[in-house]
């Protein structure tokens, strides 16, 4: 390992400097050298580094020119931290760039951050696992120039029916749309697109599968945009709960009895138990 250098690989989150954690914060503004992708983090994430830190952006930078950076910063007793946006464990590209670290005998570390998919389900106000409407999510992209593996592609996912989350597809959103309806969805599934979610020049557009693909045209949106599909994006779900039209979690149903907590009424608790074969 090299002497007392080290890596951390910080997810930067969306956009939004105030979604950055505790500790990327801390391990930025001690950094020794701040190398953070330019054209997907905001630059402030940088405005509390310390004096004399080297701070490069890496969106004119190849694999090789990153390394070769971090490996030098680290072999030389400093702290890196590599900012990429969101959380690096989605379409982040670090497992190359640790391949290449744990060759050179460089140490590292990977700090969590804040997903674009989930900043923007909180600018929709929704949540991606709904009760009996779905509670699976998927996160994909459309393939292009990256190949997908058997049984990946969008039209085979497309027949789960349940909430998607496309990164890196906005650019085709009309093959988008195609793939998903030969699947289970439809004209009328609803559907938000999330430009820039987090930055100031952010925007949401809502719809349908039906409508989707006009309106993104319109707004002009050609990068940096989530693509979610589902029921849990239907504008009315907080509505349709209020009124009693849709189940609801029994985390904190009063009828619900779990380790932490009685049911008020401890027969039917038990009686829901039964039903659905909980111990």
């Amino acid at each position: 390992m090299a002497k007392n250098g080290k890596v951390y690989f910080i997810g930067g989150g969306p956009g939004d400097p105030e979604l950055l954690t505790l500790k990327a914060k801390r391990i930025i503004d001690s950094a020794d050298v701040i190398i953070y992708a330019d054209s997907l983090v905001h630059p402030s994430v940088c405005d509390g580094a310390k004096e004399g830190a080297q701070i490069i952006g890496s969106k004119t930078l190849n694999l090789d020119e990153i390394t070769e950076l971090m490996i030098g910063a680290a072999t030389d007793g400093k702290l890196v931290a590599r900012v990429q946006s969101g959380d690096p464990s989605i379409y982040g590209a670090v497992l190359e760039q640790m391949r290449l670290l744990e060759g050179a005998g460089v140490e590292y570390e990977i700090v969590p951050g804040v997903s674009a998919a989930f900043a923007s389900a909180a600018v929709l106000k929704t949540e991606f696992t709904v009760p009996e409407v779905s509670q699976t999510v998927i996160f994909t992209r459309l393939e292009g120039r990256v190949a997908m593996p058997s049984g990946e592609k969008l039209h085979d996912l497309a027949r789960h029916g349940c909430t998607l989350v496309l990164f890196l597809s906005i650019t085709r959103i009309n093959k988008v749309v195609s793939e998903l309806k030969a699947g289970v969805y439809s004209d009328d599934t609803p559907v938000a697109v999330v430009y820039r979610v987090g930055w100031p020049d952010e925007i949401v557009i809502t719809g349908t599968l039906g409508d989707i693909a006009p309106k993104v045209k319109r707004a002009g949106i050609t990068l940096q945009a989530l693509v979610l599909v589902g029921a849990a994006f239907d504008p009315d779900i907080r509505r349709i709960e209020a009124a009693g039209e849709a189940a609801t979690s029994h985390l904190y149903s009063s009828d619900y009895t779990h380790l932490y907590r009685r049911a008020v009424d401890f027969s039917k608790s038990e009686a829901v138990h039964q039903s659905s074969g909980d111990g």
